[in-house]
């Protein structure tokens, strides 16, 4: 069996899917073409990294602080009820926009409280990993859980550094969920080379450096998302950072503030991907964060040709943001992203596959081992969808290889399985979204991890 084969196989399709595409179609989501070009301009909800940041930090600080623009999602929501059961007060809004905003008063000095149960962190990544180092400076023992795909993601890369810190985790060498963690007030320093670039593992020591005894630092093999190094210093929080480096002194604490969360640059990805396909459309994308840790994505599309550039308008915090704008060129190229770069837009390769699959030329993602432990293989989730488009593409040890074919038009009639994955539900949506037919995307209501108004913006963007 060859490696492409190895890879679609795992993929978990539906036997309704693979036996009966009526009955598949019938149980999914029907996208139609687009009737006009994409124009206007659009807001993205509240990026998710930060939202999560801004809930947990805020839980975590003395006082009371007032954070707007949160991105209401599944994920998110999984923090919220996270930290109100360690003992937080959480009242937050649904504001017309769709975000929440409202304040949080933390737990600071006290410390979190025992929960009742275990915290079931549902789909996110994001929640669990970082609770992990909210949770290691503290003199309580608190199970971990989530829904079943969560249960399969590897937790051991959070739980080593923090054990060598002092904290304990039950079932011993457990590598997933779900898992206890007992913490303790008498944490050790440690300076940890990371194996992986990873803003979640580099949170989590972080957090729980800010409580131990000597200064705490980890170095990555390339810079991850910088979120929390550039939040926590408005929590009262010095931090010293440089690219693939970040380290901070024990002894500290968090104290209340504000926090302005920006739009999400990964669900912003979606749109611009969608006016790059779409013949005639040209977009703004309002009030996006630009970090340049987060917007890998443009770069790449730069490189494939695309028509888009970045107008800063602000800033909400230290984070920089403003305005993408997009518009529709004919011919796109194919480019190569090497390892260094794909910590910066992990999260968009299933749709920048889905822009390489329609550019001239043979596009190449090294270095994208990771996508086989998020929400669901997504390597070999693209790789099946993309042989649906007749697109051939393969795998090569961790590097993806597409070839494109410009001109491209998925044949009538296709299933998309999202497998409960928000990303690849948006991904495949935009080959009905921009192409010439209908297609079925199976759990397209997996969009609500992260974007739940991405169809009716998309939509209404081509009215």
């Amino acid at each position: 069996m060859s490696t492409n084969d190895q890879l679609a196989s795992a993929v978990r399709n539906d036997a309704a899917t693979s036996a009966d595409p009526v009955v598949a179609a019938e149980q999914a989501t029907l996208i139609e073409p687009l009737a006009r070009p994409l124009s206007g301009a659009v807001r993205v909800p509240g990026d998710k990294s930060i939202s999560h940041r801004s809930v947990l930090f805020s839980a975590m600080a003395e006082g009371t602080s007032h954070v707007s623009g949160v991105l209401d999602s599944a994920d998110v929501r999984s923090s919220i009820g996270a930290v109100r059961a360690l003992g937080a007060e959480v009242n937050l809004e649904k504001r017309p926009d769709g975000s929440l905003a409202g304040d949080i008063r933390g737990w600071g000095g006290l410390g979190p409280s025992q929960p009742e149960g275990a915290i079931d962190c549902g789909n996110s990544g994001t929640t669990v990993r970082l609770l992990m180092g909210v949770l290691a400076p503290w003199d309580i023992t608190v199970e971990l859980t989530g829904d079943d795909s969560l249960r399969r993601r590897p937790m051991r890369r959070i739980a080593a550094p923090l054990e060598l810190m002092g904290a304990r985790f039950a079932p011993e060498g457990a590598t997933t969920l779900p898992l206890s963690i007992t913490g303790t007030r008498g944490l050790a320093a440690i300076s940890y080379d990371s194996p992986v670039a990873s803003a979640q593992l580099k949170t989590a020591i972080l957090l729980a450096g800010i409580f131990a005894s000597g200064t705490t630092s980890v170095h990555e093999p390339a810079p991850s998302r910088n979120h929390t190094e550039l939040m926590l210093p408005g929590f009262g929080v010095d931090v010293e950072a440089a690219p693939g480096e970040a380290s901070v002194a024990g002894g500290q604490s968090l104290h209340a503030c504000d926090v302005d969360v920006p739009g999400d640059p990964s669900s912003a990805a979606f749109m611009a991907c969608a006016a790059a396909l779409r013949p005639d459309s040209a977009i703004d994308i309002e009030n996006v964060s630009l970090n340049e840790a987060r917007i890998g994505f443009v770069r790449v599309l730069e490189r494939m040709g695309a028509d888009i550039t970045l107008k800063p308008t602000g800033s909400a915090g230290e984070e920089l943001c403003g305005t993408i704008s997009v518009s529709y060129v004919e011919h796109l190229r194919s480019c190569e992203v090497v390892g260094r770069e794909i910590a910066s837009l992990v999260d968009e390769i299933p749709v920048l596959a889905l822009v390489a699959a329609h550019a001239e030329g043979t596009t190449v993602f090294r270095e994208v081992g990771e996508l086989r432990v998020k929400e669901t293989d997504r390597l070999a989730a693209i790789l099946e969808g993309l042989s649906k488009l007749g697109v051939r593409a393969w795998a090569e040890g961790d590097d993806l290889h597409i070839e494109g074919k410009p001109g491209l038009v998925a044949p009538e009639g296709l299933v998309f399985d999202s497998l409960s994955d928000h990303r690849l539900a948006m991904t495949w949506s935009l080959v009905g979204f921009t192409g010439a037919h209908p297609v079925s995307i199976r759990d397209f209501e997996a969009v609500r991890v992260s974007y739940p108004g991405f169809r009716a913006d998309i939509e209404r963007l081509a009215k």
